[in-house]
């Protein structure tokens, strides 16, 4: 778990998971949260049933790396949204992250505070030397956050652009 100044971020084991997508609120229960209805995207959805849960279930591989973690705000004691890894570290010990928040609670800096826990988390493992994104061009928002946390952008391509942050 990493613990910021307002936020918990807890990776979802494969049960957690399960509850997740079943959304009937178990999954804060478990936690000792209050209710939040979760925005479950499509692609997330078929992210989490095509790839994230095989690969967290599969025990040869580092389930952090690939399960969705929960973003908890301490004061509000409600899943506020969420953040992953689009897998393990590659050859060149680069990382993707994606992430989203809950409609409810965009515009406070949550998902700053977020990606910046995530980062400090990324540097403490000695796989990591990069950190990418990709985020839509006119998704203004998602890309100030990787702005705000030192991301450069590297290419734009297809509607999208790429960024990289080095951990040095």
């Amino acid at each position: 778990m990493i613990e910021t100044e307002r936020l918990l971020l807890k990776p979802l084991t494969h049960d957690q998971l399960l509850k997740y997508i079943k959304d009937d609120h178990s999954l804060e229960e478990e936690f000792g949260l209050l209710s939040n209805k979760k925005n479950i995207s499509p692609s997330l959805q078929d992210a989490l049933k095509q790839t994230i849960l095989p690969n967290v279930h599969n025990k040869d591989k580092n389930y952090r790396y690939n399960t969705l973690w929960v973003l908890i705000s301490k004061s509000d004691h409600k899943i506020i949204g969420d953040i992953g890894f689009e897998g393990e570290p590659d050859a060149n010990c680069e990382i993707e992250i994606g992430y989203g928040t809950y409609e409810a609670f965009r515009g406070r800096g949550f998902m700053t505070e977020a990606v910046a826990g995530i980062i400090e988390w990324a540097k403490e493992q000695d796989d990591v030397k990069t950190i990418t994104a990709s985020t839509g061009v006119d998704n203004v928002a998602s890309y100030s956050i990787l702005e705000k946390n030192n991301f450069i952008k590297v290419s734009e391509g297809e509607g999208m652009f790429t960024w990289k942050l080095k951990l040095d």
